[in-house]
């Protein structure tokens, strides 16, 4: 048991120092574009022709500066590489789900109140769905050690959560941290059905 935990917890950094890599490659490139890929590969709220970018969103950011990726950058590895510990199969479900429902969530209620055109773009509605899964999951599945990990993140990090709550301010899409949140807590919730599977029935014996 210590060596597959030591085993994946080097995949996942692994994995997460790549995926920290690419984000940073395609920063630059976004950049050095002025921010071509970004408005290229945005979402932009409710246009039928900006649906596949629900897929790419999350790989870029704000081309302006580091800021935003820099930002993104420490909770993504250490929320993915948590997730990781847990299994590849639960790591790809939260992100998956994580990443679809806050692009849906972003495409369906995105933007501004007043009409104004809005892009968004950026990885943290799939960091938030981390999050959201690595909260909960302990409490579905009953096992102190990720109950205890769950309550130790939240001490850290709990404060992100408020950026989940509507807000009219400009620049930040509570929209993508909502439904990614909801996302990452779905994937717990199917996860768990599936590790628990359904308890076998009680036998009896006739004499």
């Amino acid at each position: 048991m210590g060596a597959e935990l030591a085993g994946r917890a080097r995949a996942g950094l692994v994995t997460m120092i790549a995926v920290t890599a690419v984000l940073y490659a395609l920063q630059i490139a976004n950049m050095a574009t002025l921010g071509w890929l970004a408005s290229t590969f945005g979402i932009r709220p409710r246009d039928p022709e900006s649906l596949p970018d629900i897929l790419t969103s999350p790989l870029v950011h704000d081309p302006t500066g580091w800021g935003h990726l820099a930002a993104n950058t420490l909770p993504l590895i250490v929320f993915g590489f948590l997730a990781f510990l847990a299994g590849v199969r639960e790591f790809l479900t939260a992100v998956a789900l994580s990443w679809l429902a806050s692009g849906i969530g972003v495409w369906l209620f995105g933007g501004s109140i007043f009409g104004l055109p809005s892009i968004t773009v950026g990885a943290s509605g799939v960091i938030f769905g981390l999050f959201g899964f690595l909260l909960v999951r302990g409490f579905l599945n009953r096992r102190w050690g990720q109950i205890l990990l769950a309550v130790a993140l939240f001490i850290a990090y709990g404060g992100v959560l408020l950026g989940a709550l509507p807000t009219l301010e400009r620049g930040i899409s509570w929209q993508a941290h909502l439904f990614g949140l909801l996302g990452g807590v779905a994937a717990a919730v199917a996860l768990r059905s599936r590790e628990r599977g359904p308890r076998p029935r009680s036998q009896t014996r006739s004499r």
